[in-house]
């Protein structure tokens, strides 16, 4: 079985995330959303939050399981039996970041593969820190998350 790991904090999760998510789904058995667990950041939603946000998020994405994790990526990947690394790409900016962590995880675990999955364009200049600014001064935020992610950032800034 080829799983993957889709790393990151989706605080929250975006459609943006959803559609590399989705596509990573089609290339492999299995692609395990890893939500890191940060101890420096200071994320608005807490790991089980965003677990539970996900999960729901992607109830019909039958490949996709839910996970968190701590410490080095590549630590998990082998715990997990993972061969690769699924990461999204908004602009040319992301890859470059995106390339040297791709270098240094193969340094530190050979079968470490990264697959760089760039985002439909409709999504290019979403990012997690975008909604939530925008959800935070009351835009409507439907088209750039799904309804459960919606619902729970309402909840978060207006106790709706």
């Amino acid at each position: 079985m080829k799983i993957a790991v889709y790393p990151g904090s989706f605080d929250p999760i975006t459609n943006g995330h959803l559609d590399v998510l989705q596509r990573a789904a089609e290339l492999f058995d299995q692609v395990i959303v890893g939500v890191l667990q940060n101890p420096d950041k200071k994320p608005l939603f807490s790991v089980d939050e965003r677990i539970h946000m996900i999960r729901e998020a992607t109830v019909n994405y039958p490949r996709v399981v839910v996970d968190s994790f701590m410490g080095l990526l590549v630590d998990y990947m082998k715990l997990r039996e993972a061969v690769a690394i699924v990461r999204g790409l908004r602009e040319i900016s992301d890859f470059e970041n995106e390339l040297r962590m791709a270098h240094m995880n193969r340094q530190l675990y050979v079968h470490a593969v990264t697959v760089f999955i760039p985002t439909n364009t409709s999504y290019s200049y979403l990012s997690s820190s975008l909604v939530k600014e925008l959800a935070m001064h009351g835009a409507d935020i439907s088209h750039f998350v799904p309804e459960v992610i919606e619902q729970a950032l309402h909840a978060k800034f207006f106790g709706v």
